[in-house]
């Protein structure tokens, strides 16, 4: 049986790799701060702006995707036209 005098690779570090002056790198999709403590309130609240975004982009996206199946435009699509 041959013997390998090869040395043993070490395991992979279990901590995120850091940058030179020894911190972690950032988290380029974490929140900021103010958007993780948003909390559902009435009336025209932070939360309330950043759902509407969300369900704003929501429905570009759909619209997108109705009239690539159609293939025909919106305005087509409603009988606009």
């Amino acid at each position: 049986m041959p013997t390998d005098s090869s040395p043993t690779p070490e395991p992979a570090p279990s901590t995120p790799p850091s940058t030179t002056d020894g911190a972690a790198p950032p988290d380029v999709f974490a929140l900021p701060e103010r958007a993780r403590q948003i909390e559902p309130g009435f009336g025209w609240t932070a939360y309330a702006e950043v759902m509407n975004g969300r369900f704003a982009m929501l429905g570009f996206i759909a619209l997108l995707v109705i009239e690539l199946v159609t293939r025909q435009d919106f305005f087509t699509w409603l009988g606009l036209r």
